[in-house]
Parts: C-alpha cells; structure tokens; sequence
C-alpha cells in the first residue's frame, strides 16, 4: 500500500494517512471518512476535482469546527452540487440500490464506529471498496458479501448517483 494513502490509481484508500488535514475540529484520520467517499466517488464519476476541494467544501458547510461524523444530510448537501444522488435507508434497500449502481457510497458501522466508504463496481458482481479499515483499505468482493461481514449491525444507507 502507498503510504501517502493514495491508490495507484488514484483513490484515496486510507485515510490515516491524512493526520495533518483538520476536519469539523479535528483531523482527518480520525473524522475524515465522509469526504474521503465523497472524493473517491466524484473521482469514479470522472470529475476533475481535487481532494484538498472536496475536503474545504465540506468543512465549509460547519461555521462552527466541532468534531463530530459528517451527517448523512451534509454529505447530500455538498454532492448536490454535482449532480443528483438518491439516499436508500436500512439494509436491504441499501444492499438493492448499491448492488445495482455503478459507484456509491455507503454509510454503516464498522465495528463501533460509523464510517462512509466508497464504492466502485468493477465487473459483474465484483465491487471495489475503499478505505474500510486497517488491512482493508482496497478489497474487492461482491455487495452480499460486503454487507455480510461489514453491515452487520446498526444502521445502513446507500448514497448512489441517480439514474
């Protein structure tokens, strides 16, 4: 894995690289995984945009830097203004909606943390997941078998591009 965080193609896939980075009155790699998936996912739609954009809008949208996870509805906020996103709530809506877009983003539990990781579909039935925790920053499997061993409780949603 690089260690500037970065994929070789680009994506961000680990976000612990990104320490020096304040994010709503913290630092990136603790709080940061909201605007890493929103990065990741403009980059797979082909937008020119910049990771140092992504996370200035973002942290643009608090006037007051308190730390604390990137709300579902400010993440909709700022990918609003690059097109439309559909919102899926609870597990099997999300499983469906995901399972069926080219690239997302998913917000779950990662064992006691809420965390967003991005999405991208690499082939039929094969998705590519970013960013989802230590020794796991760049896998590769189907959605069911995401969703199985990563969704297993708490809330799930689904960000994906509208059709």
């Amino acid at each position: 894995m690089p260690q500037n965080g970065f994929s070789a193609d680009g994506y961000i896939i680990d976000q612990d690289c990104f320490a020096a980075y304040p994010y709503r009155g913290s630092t990136s790699n603790i709080n940061g995984c909201g605007w890493v998936a929103a990065f990741d996912l403009l980059r797979a739609q082909g937008r020119d945009i910049s990771f140092q954009e992504v996370l200035d809008g973002l942290n643009g949208l608090y006037p007051t830097k308190l730390p604390g996870p990137t709300p579902v509805r400010a993440l909709r906020r700022y990918l609003a203004g690059f097109g439309e996103y559909r919102l899926y709530r609870g597990r099997r809506a999300s499983l469906r909606a995901a399972g069926q877009a080219p690239a997302g983003i998913l917000r779950y539990w990662e064992g006691r943390e809420p965390h967003y990781i991005p999405f991208l579909r690499r082939e039929e039935g094969v998705y590519r997941f970013l960013n989802v925790a230590d020794g796991l920053e760049d896998m590769a499997c189907s959605m069911e078998e995401f969703f199985s061993a990563h969704c297993r409780r708490g809330s799930v949603r689904a960000i994906v591009p509208k059709k």
